[in-house]
């Protein structure tokens, strides 16, 4: 049976724990076929409601998948760098844009805010059993929040976008639910999902957000959730539009009971309007971090939402980390309040850096998107071959692959720290690196 091992136990649990320690041991592989239910009951000689129940625990932990008449198998191994390592490391004297990270001319010098926080928690010093959440905090994103549209719903501070998304999915949905995301996405959250033992379904997106007819796809099929970038899509740029958004609603009207949650990290950075999808079903969460404008290393986001949501995510945070350091709050709140940083110059000053690139390809002749945020995506025809052309001449960018599911190959370039007199250098080694456009046959 299943070649060397044999599985053992008597009840539910003892077999489900010696599967499960066998694919820990590598004794079980990832994507092994498990014997059928009735087969492996005749050979425990036990009722085959025990497997059964077995096997449905196992689904719940993430071990194993189950795919109908095709059986049940051991699952992929969840994501730990996943696609972490499709990184291309530049080497000393390469330009790197491939990393994504902001431009840190444009980021605000945080002493003057850690020290007014620190000044005041030594004023007022937090202790146990005291609110989450920073008051002011809470005050200035609800009405952040109203200006932008969202509905009102509590407030809840996590570790970032990507702590909060993982923990509304994981207060909603189960091992083996499917959640539809956005195919070239995020991908971090591409590697999240199946480490929580969920599966994703590719939504196709172009320059105006998911489109909705890949939505209606996915949640006809049984899609239980379903994850939006709002604005400065990662890697395409994307921004969602008011009508895109009137379109998307009325699909999510079909299925009220999806699990919507939208991730607006381009808050600050990006001078297009928000046209907020929230309220579009009963359970929703609405995210916006300060990662972009201020920095990767001030790890918070503002998470509000329906109440059974915020509730979840606020009782399960307690049991862990409890909440997120109210001094880091009160230096973020210093930061929206001071006007150290001018969200009208830097959405300016990446706009006109991609527009700059963008202009430069389409010259030559180079399709690429990048309507909001500081990436830009070029679809090419063979990434490997393109990613290793550009770093010979001078340039790392970041592969397709460590974006897409199924969509067509690309390379992702983040224009945050282009200067003038790097586009036309940079767009002569993209075009020479992609090749000449096939020609065009018309009907």
């Amino acid at each position: 049976m299943l070649g060397e091992y044999r599985i053992e136990g008597r009840r539910a649990a003892d077999i489900a724990a010696d599967v499960e320690r066998a694919v820990g041991a590598g004794e079980l592989e990832p994507g092994q076929l498990l014997p059928p239910m009735r087969e492996l009951a005749e050979e425990l000689g036990v009722n085959p409601n025990t497997v059964a129940a077995a096997y449905r625990t196992l689904r719940e932990r993430g071990v194993i998948e189950t795919a109908g008449r095709r059986g049940s198998r051991v699952r992929p191994k969840p994501a730990t760098t996943g696609r972490e390592q499709l990184r291309v490391e530049a080497p000393e004297g390469v330009r790197d844009l491939g990393e994504g990270n902001p431009d840190p001319e444009l980021l605000p010098a945080l002493a003057e805010a850690f020290a007014v926080a620190a000044r005041e928690s030594d004023r007022h010093p937090v202790q146990y059993g005291q609110d989450a959440v920073e008051p002011e905090l809470a005050r200035l994103a609800h009405a952040a929040f109203e200006a932008d549209g969202v509905p009102e719903g509590p407030v809840v501070v996590t570790s970032g976008s990507l702590d909060a998304i993982e923990r509304v999915l994981t207060v909603h949905l189960r091992p083996g639910d499917t959640v539809a995301v956005e195919d070239p996405g995020w991908g971090s959250l591409l590697d999240l999902l199946p480490a929580l033992g969920l599966r994703a379904t590719a939504v196709g997106v172009d320059d105006e957000g998911p489109l909705p007819e890949d939505v209606r796809r996915a949640l006809a099929a049984g899609a239980r959730a379903l994850i939006v970038t709002d604005r400065a899509q990662n890697p395409t740029g994307a921004a969602v539009t008011a009508a895109r958004a009137r379109a998307l609603r009325s699909v999510l009207e079909e299925y009220p009971r999806t699990l919507l949650v939208e991730d607006d990290h381009g808050h600050r950075i990006v001078d297009l309007p928000l046209h907020p999808l929230a309220g579009a079903t009963r359970s929703w969460a609405f995210v916006r971090s300060v990662a972009k404008a201020y920095g990767p290393d001030l790890r918070l986001a503002v998470l509000t939402g329906d109440p059974v949501t915020v509730d979840r995510v606020h009782g399960r945070q307690r049991l862990g980390p409890g909440w997120v350091s109210r001094l880091l709050q009160k230096a973020v709140v210093h930061l929206w309040t001071s006007g150290t940083v001018d969200a009208g110059a830097v959405a300016a000053a990446y706009g006109a850096r991609r527009d700059m690139l963008i202009d430069a390809l389409r010259a030559r002749g180079v399709e690429a998107r990048g309507r909001s945020g500081m990436n830009v995506w070029i679809p090419v025809p063979d990434e490997t071959a393109v990613v290793s052309r550009l770093l010979h001449r001078g340039w790392a960018v970041a592969p397709g692959a460590r974006f897409r599911m199924s969509s067509p190959p690309g390379v992702r370039i983040t224009v945050s720290t282009l200067r003038p007199e790097d586009a036309e250098p940079l767009a002569d080694a993209v075009a020479s690196a992609v090749g000449p456009a096939p020609a065009r046959r018309y009907v």
